[in-house]
């Protein structure tokens, strides 16, 4: 499974029922931790997500609402006597940060908590089917967002092509692969003619706290099957959204749109709205496919 739950889609202030910002990618058996707000192993304990499968915790910015959860989590992953390893990325900061406030309490962790400060855009992990980039977002400080993306499919074969050609299946792998198929008196039997493209790979990307910036994002977004953006305000309020560096719902639907994304969740409201639904509206006014970033909701990418 290749999916995202939602555990807190609210701003700077918990209010209204909603909670900062936090949630979880699942890709088959391994879970990833995207911010942390205040709140978020509470939200992990309603929502049934068990501490102990996030392996990877990714930072986007050291605002509280976006981070201030991380230190009860990591004490209270040590209180249950975690063994595994924990990475952690983010600004650089957060490093320093962390070990500051680890030897103030004079805490002893029982597991290896791995730090890796993002310093560039780029990949920053990977595994044999899904890999981390991190890129600039654009907010009053330094701010990632994160592109988790699924490795290039290997392509089919066509039976009845191979068949025809008397291809060894030794040499099948290599076909998937992307390989032509030479034969005995040397011709060239091209790959397209003995596969089919194999299944699209999938994408998330998640769109922190930023300013309205298309011709910057939209570039590394393009084609995502699922897009979080952020859409803090609603275009009655584009100045206050221009003024603090965040986004309204319509252009968040914009840069969906012009990125060609197949899905978008909008998140991030401001503690001054109650009634979410005039969010869904703007957005849909320009991107149909847009969801409301609903706590406890999980979103399956493609």
């Amino acid at each position: 499974m290749f999916a995202v739950t939602i555990l807190g889609n609210n701003s700077a202030l918990p209010m209204h029922d909603r909670h900062p910002t936090a949630q979880v990618v699942t890709y088959k058996d391994q879970c990833f931790l995207i911010d942390c707000g205040e709140g978020t192993q509470l939200q992990m304990n309603t929502f049934k997500i068990r501490k102990s499968r996030i392996s990877h915790i990714f930072i986007s910015h050291l605002h509280g609402d976006h981070y201030f959860g991380l230190f009860g989590l990591i004490n209270s992953m040590g209180l249950n006597g975690r063994k595994e390893p924990l990475y952690i990325f983010g600004p650089a900061a957060l490093k320093p940060l962390l070990h500051h406030i680890f030897e103030a309490s004079e805490t002893i962790l029982p597991f290896p908590i791995h730090i890796h400060p993002i310093l560039a855009e780029g990949l920053i992990w990977e595994g044999p089917a899904i890999t981390i980039s991190a890129f600039t977002v654009f907010h009053r400080i330094e701010c990632w967002g994160f592109l988790f993306k699924e490795r290039e499919k290997p392509r089919k074969i066509n039976v009845e092509k191979v068949r025809a050609y008397d291809i060894p299946n030794a040499y099948l792998q290599q076909l998937k692969n992307g390989a032509d198929y030479e034969r005995k008196d040397g011709t060239l039997i091209p790959n397209e003619e003995l596969t089919f493209p194999g299944t699209e790979p999938r994408s998330y990307a998640y769109c922190a706290d930023t300013r309205f910036e298309p011709e910057k994002l939209c570039p590394i977004l393009k084609d995502c099957s699922l897009l979080y953006h952020e859409s803090t305000y609603l275009k009655s309020e584009h100045e206050k959204a221009i003024a603090h560096n965040h986004s309204t719902a319509e252009e968040a639907a914009i840069i969906a749109a012009q990125a060609n994304a197949k899905r978008l969740i909008i998140g991030h409201f401001s503690s001054r709205y109650i009634d979410l639904n005039p969010f869904l509206e703007e957005a849909k006014a320009f991107f149909p496919k847009t969801d409301l970033a609903i706590e406890g909701t999980t979103y399956i990418v493609g």
